[in-house]
């Protein structure tokens, strides 16, 4: 390849195809619409779907399931791999986890469940807690704390008290 190679078949203005200017430009009498049908009518475009009349990919495809793009994800840690990750007397935090492995990946929500022994003194921060996992670490001398951000759901708890008049 040579340097004045780098540009050629590059240009900054291109030219319009100019229809509708006689049989010698190839393309006179109909411009590129054909014979008949609607794509010779002016002011006609197709949807950006539309496949000539074949069942389009986009109805051919099943479709399956929900996806909810505004949904909470929520991490799930069990107290086993705490009591196994941490040494006594530390404080478990979300940037502690993802150093040691235990909490991998993107979530909204840290939740922290009841599975497994502690037998360890930890102070944990997480978004949630299990009722099962809160009665162990207050069993083994630790501390739960709950952190701010996306609100945390009390399981039985309504969102919403209606008033009641009478």
């Amino acid at each position: 390849m040579k340097i004045n190679d780098v540009n050629r078949g590059i240009h900054k203005n291109k030219k319009l195809k100019r229809v509708g200017r006689g049989i010698g430009s190839g393309h006179g009498k109909t411009s590129g619409r054909g014979h008949k049908g609607q794509g010779q009518l002016a002011g006609w475009t197709s949807h950006p779907a539309f496949e000539g009349g074949q069942f389009p990919v986009s109805r051919r495809v099943p479709k399956r399931g929900f996806n909810n793009k505004f949904a909470v994800v929520v991490k799930a840690v069990n107290l086993g791999e705490l009591d196994e990750a941490f040494d006594a007397g530390e404080q478990v935090t979300i940037e502690a986890l993802a150093e040691r492995g235990v909490a991998k990946g993107r979530f909204d929500v840290l939740k922290v469940l009841g599975d497994g022994e502690l037998t360890k003194k930890l102070k944990i921060s997480a978004h949630r807690f299990s009722q099962s996992a809160l009665t162990k670490i207050e069993g083994a001398g630790g501390e739960a704390i709950v952190l701010p951000g996306k609100a945390p759901v009390v399981k039985g708890e309504r969102r919403t008290k209606k008033k009641t008049t009478g």
